[in-house]
């Protein structure tokens, strides 16, 4: 469920039309809905209520905007992080350091190094080489860098081939045959000073997981593992399971529910004595947010006309990344329908929303959203072919406010320089 609906025939976000943060704002631009955010944060933690105990870290990289963190930091959630930038939003929000996770392959000495000095609650080491390194800064430090090590299970997610990080091919974790030994190596660097101190194991194979299937195999072989660990009179007090679970972003689709995730977890953890640790993203922003748009022109076309709207690939990368599916609504539908290709206006073939699709009749000037924008939406916005930065706006019941601006390419462009040798 979220907040965005149809009231006198104008699409709103709560309480507020569309049509009107249009006029105000200009287009395009992303809406999100605080309702959502929070509601979806509870339904997240109320899916997991079963579970003995347990922690929450928003995966801040589906959606860093400022307010949006806010929002699930007064719903409780700490942060997955994957850079010292997303950590320092983390920690700006209110979120506290000690249920912030700091993820990632490429962590740097000097984001380890601000890392500890900001005392976050955990690293998820994704090689022995990085475990050693940590090691090695925490104690020069004078810190105690809380780990677990990031295991690659090898298992197929089930998803689009680019979100998918569990297979043995990705490029994330240590090898499933060699975590025992490496997680052995690392808590053989602990001592009773500074220094390492290895707590757990962490997992995490994909995005937009449509069954639950292959996380219960990943889960299962996590504990099996744990266990083995165990057996060598090593602690293992804390499992990250990730995220990955799904939303639906073509009406009508359904995916598994927070409650029957939580089931399944509840089933396969029963006996491992373990803080359970979860990295929602997606399912938390992504139907939280749309991208409000406005059409440029209807150009025909050799099978069906073009829509050209002013939101492009610049904008919302999804679909020329992954072919990923976006609804497309007008905001005040007249009730007729056509099927068109809905391109933007990038110098880029890839820059199209979608072929042959049957919507909402659209002409110049009309107003129209791409839902289900919330996650990996703005974050991943650029200003390609010279074009803004996309402003985003954050509704709550009857107000709003931009929590974003639109940054135009006449700012980018003076924080540019020429040489004097060029001049």
């Amino acid at each position: 469920m979220d907040h965005f609906d149809y009231r006198d025939g104008v699409l709103h976000a709560e309480d507020v039309s569309l049509a009107a943060i249009a006029e105000a704002v200009g287009t395009p631009a992303y809406v999100y809905s605080r309702a959502t955010l929070a509601r979806h944060a509870r339904v997240f933690r109320e899916g997991l209520a079963a579970l003995p105990s347990v922690h929450l870290a928003y995966a801040v990289k589906a959606n860093p905007n400022l307010a949006v963190l806010k929002v699930l930091a007064a719903e409780g959630f700490g942060a997955d992080v994957v850079s010292v930038g997303e950590m320092e939003r983390a920690l700006a929000a209110g979120m506290p350091a000690s249920g912030i996770v700091f993820s990632g392959v490429g962590k740097t000495g000097a984001e380890m190094a601000r890392a500890l000095a900001a005392g976050i609650g955990q690293f998820n080491l994704e090689s022995e080489e990085e475990g050693v390194e940590l090691a090695a800064i925490a104690a020069a430090l004078g810190k105690t860098a809380q780990a677990a090590l990031r295991v690659n299970p090898d298992v197929d997610a089930g998803t689009h081939g680019k979100i998918s990080t569990g297979k043995a091919e990705n490029k994330f974790g240590v090898p499933y045959d060699r975590a025992d030994g490496i997680y052995a190596r690392l808590a053989a660097l602990s001592g009773s000073g500074p220094g390492l101190a290895m707590r757990g194991l962490a997992v995490h194979i994909g995005s937009q997981l449509a069954s639950l299937a292959p996380l219960e195999a990943a889960f299962t072989k996590m504990g099996e593992l744990m266990r083995a660990i165990r057996a060598q009179g090593l602690a293992v007090t804390h499992m990250d399971l990730g995220g990955g679970i799904g939303v639906p972003y073509k009406a009508g689709e359904i995916f598994p529910s927070p409650a029957e995730y939580g089931a399944m977890v509840a089933r396969v953890t029963a006996d491992w004595g373990a803080t359970l640790m979860f990295e929602p993203g997606r399912v938390i922003a992504g139907n939280s947010g749309v991208l409000l748009t406005r059409v440029i022109r209807v150009k025909p076309g050799v099978s069906c006309p073009f829509v050209i709207v002013d939101a492009a690939m610049n904008d919302l990368a999804r679909p020329a990344l992954y072919d990923a599916w976006h609804d497309f609504l007008a905001v005040a539908p007249t009730g007729e329908a056509m099927t068109a290709n809905i391109v933007g206006p990038i110098c880029e073939s890839s820059d199209t929303f979608a072929m042959g699709r049957p919507i909402d009749a659209v002409a110049p000037g009309d107003l129209a959203v791409f839902r289900t924008a919330g996650a990996y939406g703005a974050t991943m916005a650029s200003t390609y072919n010279s074009r803004a930065l996309v402003p985003e706006v954050m509704v709550d019941g009857n107000r709003w406010a931009v929590v974003a601006e639109r940054i135009d390419p006449a700012t980018i462009l003076a924080a540019e320089r020429v040489p004097e040798w060029l001049d």
